[in-house]
């Protein structure tokens, strides 16, 4: 009796409850319309959907800072715990490296919390900046115009007697790269293998004398913009593209939130909201992409379409620390297969150099279509140049000794050199004959057609650098003689409109051309006017 009593009132609590998830669900479709729905594949947290009292905008990239999901937070890891030593993995070595990766793998970045020590240099760097654009700004007077204000610091690099720069950014150099490092070190034991798997492509530490580094310092103001009734809140630009770094890996930290990451799910969020001082925003890049094959790609970032001024309402001030690697080094996916990770075919040895200019050709491309709507970098069209298929990964060279080996492949150079040695093919890992390599004549002659032309286009271009060089020589001489007399440009020094490197009845040296009678050159002449074509009349008396 008790028994039949007992399933009776759980019968009746069961149906009172479908009865309340009815009433529930009934009340959720009523309001659905004022939200929207999510996918039922979305793999995205539910924390990262707005709260129900919040109105998203069509277009993920038209809304304010304050209407992205705050709740996407990277992992948080501490410089301490990443950092290399002698001795066995401790747990919270291996925590952190977990963390750390887990945090790109899921959201293209994350968070690094430096030492006590390093935020105080940080926080120094930020006040000596803010006060180095303060300054600049009003010398020029250009303070209130909405302006952004960039300085470039590589070590090594000798500077001027005319180029100021902040002060500690070297001290604010090593800092940051000094975590870059670690967190290098960190992603290679991720990925099964060693910690100095990649030190290979970075600078000697420290650098040789007279050698500037490969990576820099990028110190920025964003300075506050008035508004006029354009630009504020729900009415940000309507497409604000995002930027991809070419390097390996970048730390950026600021003073103000304003910087939003694009995450694998496609979606954009405020990476570095609640940023605390003494923590840097870790993010990959292009270069690490292509030396990890793909398995840890470049991050999309942006700045957000309503960035608040930082303190004072003077502006934003932040500094990005982008570890790049040397030019001379070869991105190769060799570590990466021996580890026992899938490579694709498309990610063939390359050098620096050489990559670099294949993505300085994707973005010439991609500005050249400015005016048409905006592309993702991640969509360009992945096809190798016609230089990186006719020239020796390694080397750089053209292919004018290439080869076909038993599998069908070609190679040429310091490759072809590495594959007879190993006897096994880059490509295809298949083992090949030494003995049956057949020269590849049609490649040899397409390659020499096209450094025939390279040559003559390298040679047009160091004569027209050559001619730009000394016009901007002479130009800085008129510059520098105007500063001393007092003649200062109200923006920055720079006179807008034309240029003239020579002025009216300026004495000058006549060096010619291929057209110049023999009789002129070397002559002294006085420049009688001014022309806008590139020619002066003279007067050789």
């Amino acid at each position: 009796m008790v028994m039949m009593l007992m399933s009776h009132s759980q019968s009746q609590s069961h149906s009172h409850n479908n009865n309340n998830n009815s009433n529930s669900s009934s009340v959720q479709q009523h309001h659905h319309h004022h939200l929207p729905q999510p996918s039922p594949l979305s793999l995205s947290p539910i924390s990262s959907l707005p709260p129900p009292s919040s109105h998203r905008s069509a277009a993920d990239h038209g809304v304010s800072v304050a209407a992205f999901p705050s709740e996407v937070i990277p992992s948080r890891v501490r410089l301490s715990d990443i950092s290399h030593y002698d001795g066995a993995p401790t747990a919270t070595y291996q925590k952190a490296v977990e963390a750390l990766s887990g945090s790109l793998m899921r959201h293209n970045a994350a968070v690094i919390e430096l030492g006590s020590e390093d935020a105080s240099i940080l926080r120094c760097g930020f006040e000596s900046a803010r006060l180095y654009f303060k300054t600049r700004a009003q010398s020029a007077g250009a303070v209130g115009k909405g302006s952004r204000g960039v300085y470039v610091y590589r070590a090594g690099r000798a500077l001027e007697d005319s180029d100021s720069s902040p002060p500690c950014m070297a001290e604010i150099f090593r800092c940051l790269g000094k975590a870059a490092r670690a967190a290098l070190c960190a992603i290679a034991r991720h990925l099964r293998l060693r910690s100095d798997a990649f030190n290979h492509l970075l600078d000697d530490a420290p650098l040789p004398s007279n050698e500037a580094s490969s990576s820099v310092l990028v110190a920025t103001c964003f300075h506050a913009l008035v508004q006029n009734g354009k630009g504020g809140a729900g009415g940000a630009k309507a497409s604000i593209p995002g930027e991809v770094e070419k390097g390996l890996l970048t730390l950026i930290s600021s003073d103000s939130p304003g910087l939003q990451v694009c995450d694998p799910n496609g979606r954009w969020y405020l990476a570095d909201n609640g940023l605390a001082s003494g923590s840097v925003l870790l993010l990959t890049g292009k270069a690490l992409s292509h030396a990890t094959a793909g398995l840890r790609p470049a991050a999309s970032y942006r700045a957000a379409p309503d960035i608040s001024s930082g303190p004072g309402c003077g502006g934003r001030t932040s500094l990005a620390f982008r570890l790049m690697p040397q030019s001379s080094a070869i991105l190769d996916c060799t570590p990466i297969a021996a580890a026992g990770h899938v490579i694709p075919q498309s990610y063939v040895p390359i050098s620096v150099s050489q990559f670099m200019d294949d993505i300085s050709a994707e973005e010439n491309s991609l500005c050249s279509h400015a005016d048409s709507t905006y592309a993702d970098p991640n969509s360009l069209n992945k096809e190798p140049t016609l230089r990186s298929v006719l020239s020796d990964p390694l080397s750089g060279a053209y292919l004018e000794d290439a080869l076909v080996v038993s599998c069908g492949h070609s190679f040429g150079g310091l490759m072809l050199r590495k594959v007879i040695e190993t006897s096994r093919c880059i490509l295809c890992h298949a083992e090949i004959e030494t003995r049956a390599l057949i020269p590849n004549y049609a490649l040899r002659a397409a390659a020499a057609a096209v450094k025939h032309e390279d040559d003559r286009r390298l040679f047009h271009n160091s004569a027209l650098r050559k001619r730009r060089k000394e016009l901007g020589d002479l130009t800085d001489l008129g510059r520098r003689i105007s500063k001393e007399n007092g003649d200062i440009a109200a923006d920055g020094g720079l006179q807008r409109g034309v240029q003239y490197p020579f002025s009216v009845n300026e004495r000058v040296v006549i060096k010619g051309n291929r057209r110049t009678p023999d009789k002129f050159v070397g002559k002294e002449a006085i420049i009688t006017s001014q022309c806008l074509n590139g020619c002066y009349p003279l007067y050789a008396g």
